[in-house]
């Protein structure tokens, strides 16, 4: 049973960690598809700088709170070790 419990923990880190980025991510990228689609500009780049931009924007002020969250956990596994 502590393996399952270490696994769904584990899972909870990974969802707490990622879901920031790939929600704000796909926002990003709905909110630009649809400009795209009213003003007819099919720029490729235009999606991908403003994802980055966002993403690095995100890892800049959330990427201490992620990685205390990845340093409990890994205390975490190493107490149970």
């Amino acid at each position: 049973m502590e393996v399952v419990d270490v696994m769904r923990q584990g899972m909870g880190v990974i969802l707490k960690i990622s879901g920031p980025l790939l929600i704000l991510s796909m926002l990003v990228g709905v909110l630009v598809a649809i400009f795209q689609a009213v003003t007819q500009i099919h720029e490729q780049s235009l999606s991908f700088i403003l994802k980055l931009v966002v993403v690095v924007g995100v890892l800049l002020l959330g990427g201490g709170w992620m990685l205390e969250v990845l340093l409990d956990y890994t205390r975490y596994l190493f107490t149970l070790m």
